[in-house]
């Protein structure tokens, strides 16, 4: 049974920094690409950041590039992604998602999903 479990969510005022983790189970992790999304209230769930692989190419929304970081860690199964400079707007339920893609933005490509964790940025 493949399961994805996020954790790391919480409160933050704005300009604060949140560390979030999936820790992956049930596959291959080191065959599958990761990626983050995220879902407002009242929104469609969007793209934020994704990882290949082997952990050597990312890829980043325009409205995270320069503030978020994706990372994995093969041997353990997990990959994490380190939010810096936090704005309200970054308020959502943040999901990880696993894809036998290479590596892959599109949302329609991730097979696997996590439960999701909340993150509010307070102004």
């Amino acid at each position: 049974q493949v399961q994805l479990v996020e954790s790391g969510g919480g409160l933050v005022q704005a300009g604060g920094s949140l560390s979030l983790s999936c820790a992956v189970s049930g596959l291959t992790f080191s065959a599958h690409a990761m990626g983050w999304f995220r879902q407002a209230p009242g929104q469609e769930r969007e793209f934020v950041a994704t990882i290949s692989r082997s952990g050597g190419s990312t890829s980043y929304a325009g409205s995270v590039k320069g503030r978020f970081t994706i990372s994995r860690d093969n041997p353990k199964s997990t990959v994490y992604l380190q939010m810096n400079s936090l704005k309200p707007e970054d308020t959502a339920v943040y999901y990880c998602a696993a894809s036998t893609a290479w590596i892959t933005r599109l949302r329609r490509d991730y097979e696997y999903w996590g439960q999701g964790t909340q993150v509010t940025v307070s102004p």
